[in-house]
């Protein structure tokens, strides 16, 4: 058995494998159904800030290998080492089947709050992606305020 977890969740959206690309690594789309604002768009080697409309911070996100409607890797772990988020974009007719995986995890109480907690979180991004792209919806409005500091629940 494998010491380490993985956290994965998958999609189909109804949309060509290009647009989807593009909602993925472009802030200008990401902003509809992900997070505020970002430093720049996602690309390899680079590092960018994602501000997520319920925290106050921002965080580093580093571009490891992005290839044009097939692939996209970063690293959001703030240097964790094993941590890569991979995003695989598979063509399936006028649709694109989506692919999230993070790895790697410890295989201890922590690492499986956090595996449970990212298939959580990349299959809320899956269904906000599709929402946006298909629909042009936001889901994350209001999703998260729970979370804000000082917010009604947030205790």
């Amino acid at each position: 058995m494998a010491a380490i977890l993985t956290a994965k969740a998958t999609i189909q959206i109804l949309k060509p494998v290009a647009e989807v690309f593009e909602g993925i690594v472009s802030p200008d789309k990401m902003k509809h159904y992900f997070i505020e604002r970002s430093t720049g768009r996602l690309e390899t080697g680079k590092e960018v800030y994602w501000k997520f409309p319920e925290f106050d911070d921002q965080f580093p996100v580093m571009g490891k290998e992005i290839r044009p409607h097939g692939y996209i890797s970063f690293d959001w772990s703030g240097g964790v080492e094993g941590m890569l988020v991979e995003i695989t974009l598979e063509p399936a007719g006028d649709s694109t089947v989506v692919r999230v995986t993070e790895r790697q995890m410890k295989k201890d109480d922590e690492g499986i709050q956090q595996a449970i907690g990212q298939s959580e979180g990349w299959a809320n991004f899956l269904a906000c992606l599709k929402a946006f792209l298909e629909y042009g919806i936001n889901l994350r409005t209001g999703a998260f305020d729970f979370m804000k500091k000082n917010a009604p629940g947030s205790e």
